[in-house]
């Protein structure tokens, strides 16, 4: 039986026919790098872009600010959705049709959710938000893209430079939006639905750059380097299946996933709900958005300082790192009560933490499988990130309605202790 699904197509397979010689190897990944760097650059633009103003429009079509928080849901559940069939396309086509594909759908969605203001239909606006919030699937692949060429001890600092690229679009976006609102008038289309009509161009524009630059693909040229192409048991790792498997079998594979699902989820519950607690306590707009300017800062700015720890000093290491943060940020921002400034710093260790657990997670997920099952165990680990933090962000309004903002941090920092406890447990056996 033809394994025709798991073949690249016709132009990879003629780049990655001939060996890639070692003096080579740098000028590839510097290229493939800075290709990856420009599109998360653009994809982090169309995101914040329409997120900046999702919630605002959805309550403008609703007529009720009670089911204006499901935008967030919405593109929560987009990455989610998206994360394993997007996952089994990497797996056996590559990096670049998977990439595309997101970029695509994102700009798919954001043109839904224009018709959805326009036609005045609040579930045909909630249906583009979850396709627009999938176009952040590509962002998250990205980085394990990053990783595909880098040197073991240079995975860190790869996948984090490219975490680092989407500071720029995310900064950009929140700033563009009204523009965008101003560039529709006349046109029959709400304001606050402009920042969707830019956002698709955005996506368009980005999965043009993927489609074009981004070759030889990396994962396959990983592969073909590594060998793993030229036998068909290589390719049944690559399978959903095969890459739940991996995860099974190792004790440092699910020590990654649960650092980077927890620490997402913790992220998402605590910072969802911080500018209510902020508005509670007489905090304005202007205030508000100084301080998820800083948290959004906190994730992104320094994630190249995570990865050079976590190539540096270990996983391990900075995975104890991200529980620190992330504790103290929950302490901080828990006892703040009145005090913006406190708010305002456990909110930016709250961003630092993340950035720890996601990068040393990363790297420590891509270290801990088989070449053949690393698309498959990076796409499973997008999904639960993104399941656990939809769930989670649900439940945080839950907990602020009925117990307050304080219980809400108390209970993420309980969620810190079985990552925790499997970090200190990997770090005692370590496996090798």
């Amino acid at each position: 039986m033809t394994n025709t699904p798991s073949a690249p197509d016709a132009a990879d397979a003629a780049e990655i026919s001939a060996p890639v010689a070692a003096a080579t190897l740098p000028t590839l990944r510097r290229r493939i790098q800075a290709v990856l760097i420009a599109s998360q650059i653009l994809g982090g633009l169309g995101i914040a872009i329409g997120v900046a103003l999702a919630a605002v429009l959805a309550k403008e079509v609703s007529g009720t600010e009670a089911l204006s928080g499901l935008a967030s849901t919405a593109t929560v559940a987009g990455p989610a959705l998206l994360a394993m069939p997007l996952a089994s396309l990497m797996g056996s086509r590559g990096r670049r049709p998977g990439l595309v594909l997101a970029y695509l759908v994102g700009a798919l969605g954001a043109g839904v959710v224009v018709l959805g203001a326009v036609v005045d239909n609040f579930p045909l606006l909630l249906a583009g938000l979850v396709g627009f919030g999938a176009g952040s699937s590509a962002n998250l692949a990205a980085r394990f893209a990053a990783a595909d060429l880098a040197e073991p001890d240079r995975r860190g600092r790869a996948i984090s430079t490219v975490v680092w690229a989407t500071t720029i679009g995310a900064v950009l976006g929140p700033n563009v939006a009204a523009p965008a609102g101003e560039s529709v008038a006349g046109v029959g289309i709400p304001a606050t639905a402009g920042p969707f009509v830019w956002a698709a161009g955005v996506f368009l524009v980005a999965a043009v750059v993927v489609a074009l630059l981004l070759r030889p693909d990396p994962l396959l040229t990983a592969r073909a380097l590594s060998g793993a192409e030229e036998n068909e048991a290589a390719a049944e790792g690559r399978s959903l299946r095969a890459g739940m498997r991996a995860v099974r079998e190792s004790s440092r594979a699910r020590l990654a996933l649960v650092t980077v699902a927890v620490s997402h989820t913790a992220m998402v519950s605590i910072m969802s709900m911080t500018p209510v607690a902020l508005s509670h306590h007489g905090a304005g707009i202007q205030l508000i958005g100084l301080v998820i300017s800083g948290h959004i800062a906190g994730m992104y700015a320094f994630s190249p300082v995570m990865g050079w720890l976590s190539d540096r000093l270990g996983r391990l290491t900075v995975i104890g790192l991200a529980v620190g943060l992330l504790s103290v940020a929950a302490l901080l921002a828990g006892t703040a009560g009145p005090s913006h400034g406190q708010t305002a710093a456990g909110l930016f260790v709250l961003g630092l933490g993340w950035s720890a657990g996601l990068v040393s997670g990363s790297a420590l997920l891509t270290d801990s499988v088989p070449q053949a099952a690393r698309a498959a165990v990076q796409g499973l680990s997008d999904f639960t990130m993104n399941t656990a933090a939809g769930v989670g962000g649900l439940a945080a309004g839950l907990i602020v309605a009925r117990a307050g903002y304080g219980w809400l941090n108390l209970v993420g920092a309980c969620l810190l202790l079985p990552m925790a406890a499997l970090a200190v447990r990997g770090a005692v056996r370590r496996p090798a």
